[in-house]
Formats: structure tokens, C-alpha cells, sequence
């Protein structure tokens, strides 16, 4: 090929990459779209963690749909009363109260407790457990399984196996929410923190069937609802239940409950 040539088709490349170019400026100018400073000085007061116990994808996620109105300020459980106050700043509206809160696995039956049907060799992971026979080796169908799912999803590195049972260190939760939705049978709730009594059974077998399978099982027995003065306990599918919107924290229950399945939130 002759100079010239080459010459000339490196002019035209050059050319049609300065119109390329210029196009797209244009373009971008055009159909620029303006970004709301607010944004991104409520994404600044968030925490940063990225965990998705808001509901939405990261805290740039909840940032923006705070700006729009989406999402109250006080929606990141992480960042709880402090970050909700200095978005509410920034929102220029007036800070919401916040109910702290903090993970509880809903079971007391521990290695001691608990009976087993047989001994397991396997994969640990309590999502696996749904393949196995019978559920598992735990004699309570509704039992904590004890393998770690929930330790590996909290972030925050605040739930430990304990002789058998996942425990939750209340000053180390965020009440992100990942453990509750980890644990394959739901024993895991969001409670206030400052709830002093919590039933440590979900258990939905009736009181015979549970006997046998966990010395701490709650049996249904109803005698904790009529302790109860504030009427904030029912039995639900045979398990004992806490409304913590009634309870007046006076350990009545507690006291009454004859399987000690009705415990402190430590």
C-alpha cells in the first residue's frame, strides 16, 4: 500500500472517531440527567455494610428511594435511631422514632435437651436437611438443626453454634434480617430489644409429641396466657406466642411456664 494510502485511512479513522466522539457529548449534555445532591449525602450517613435488611439492593439502593420518598429515613436497620436521625437532617424532616431490634432463634433444644433419631454424617448445612430422612437427625421436627446456615449469613459475624443451637449475640446484631431469611425452618425472628421474655420453642406438635422429643419444648398448655395480665400471650399451633406490643415485660409468663420454654432475651 502506498503512503498515501496509508495516509489517507488513517485520516478517516481519525475523523470518524472525532465525529464518534463529538456524538456522543452531544448526546451526553443532551440527556444528562441531573443526580440529586441529597443522594448522595444519604448514602454518605448509611453505614455502608450493603447487606439488604432495608429490602433494597445496598445502601446506594435504599439512598435513592429515600430521596423519593420510597423509604423512610429511618429504614436502614444497621444504621438504627443515629443514621435515621442524620438522613432526617439532611431530608429536612422531622426524625422517626426507631424500635431497635435483634435477631432470637426460637429454640431451647440443645444437645442436652433434645433428643436425636440417629447420628448424622454428612454435609452440614441445615438447607441440606430438607433431603435427608426425617428431616434430620433431631427428634423435634421444628428444632434448631444446629449445622451453621444462619452463622454463615450474618455479616456481622453475631450468631455462634452453642451446644447444638444457633445463639445470637444481642449486642452484636444489626437485625439486618439474613439470618431469618437463612434458617430453612424459620425459627429465627426480629424481636424488640428491649422485650425481656421470649418463647424459645416453636414447636407445632401437641404436648405429648413434644414431650418426648425436647425436655424445654413448649406443650401448649395455655398456662402462660392465663398468667399473662396484659393479655399479650396466645398458643398458636401449639406453641406459646408473645404480642410485644401488649407485653408489660413482668415475667408472669415466664414464671408460670412449666417446661421453662418461656425464657430471658439475652
Amino acid at each position: 500500500m502506498s503512503m498515501v494510502g496509508i495516509l489517507t485511512a488513517a485520516g478517516v479513522v481519525g475523523l470518524t472517531g472525532i465525529l464518534i466522539g463529538l456524538f456522543l457529548g452531544a448526546a451526553g449534555i443532551r440527556f444528562k440527567v441531573e443526580a440529586d445532591e441529597r443522594e448522595e449525602a444519604v448514602q454518605s450517613a448509611l453505614p455502608g455494610n450493603n447487606c439488604g435488611g432495608c429490602g433494597y439492593a445496598g445502601c446506594s439502593g435504599l439512598a435513592g428511594a429515600i430521596v423519593k420518598g420510597e423509604a423512610p429515613v429511618n429504614a436502614c436497620p444497621v444504621g438504627g435511631e443515629s443514621a435515621g436521625e442524620r438522613i432526617a437532617r439532611i431530608m429536612g424532616v422531622a426524625a422517626q422514632a426507631t424500635v431497635r431490634r435483634n435477631a432470637y432463634v426460637r429454640c431451647g433444644g440443645d444437645c442436652e435437651k433434645a433428643g436425636s433419631h440417629y447420628r448424622y454424617f454428612g454435609a452440614e448445612d441445615c438447607r441440606v436437611m430438607a433431603f435427608v430422612p426425617g428431616g434430620g437427625p433431631k427428634s423435634c421436627r421444628s428444632g434448631c438443626l444446629g449445622y451453621g446456615t444462619c452463622v454463615e449469613s450474618c455479616p456481622f459475624g453475631a450468631i455462634r453454634i452453642r451446644n447444638g443451637v444457633a445463639v445470637v449475640d444481642k449486642g452484636s446484631c444489626k437485625a439486618c434480617g439474613k439470618c431469618v431469611e437463612a434458617c430453612p425452618r424459620k425459627l429465627i425472628a426480629l424481636i424488640p430489644y428491649e422485650a425481656k421474655q421470649v418463647v424459645g420453642c416453636m414447636s407445632t406438635d401437641r404436648g405429648p409429641v413434644t414431650m418426648k422429643a425436647c425436655k424445654a419444648g413448649c406443650i401448649g398448655c395455655a398456662l402462660c396466657v392465663k398468667a399473662c395480665p396484659a393479655g399479650a400471650v396466645k398458643v398458636e399451633e401449639f406453641h406459646a406466642v408473645i404480642d410485644y406490643d401488649k407485653c408489660i415485660s413482668c415475667g408472669a409468663c415466664q414464671e408460670k411456664c412449666p417446661k421453662k420454654a418461656i425464657v430471658v432475651n439475652w
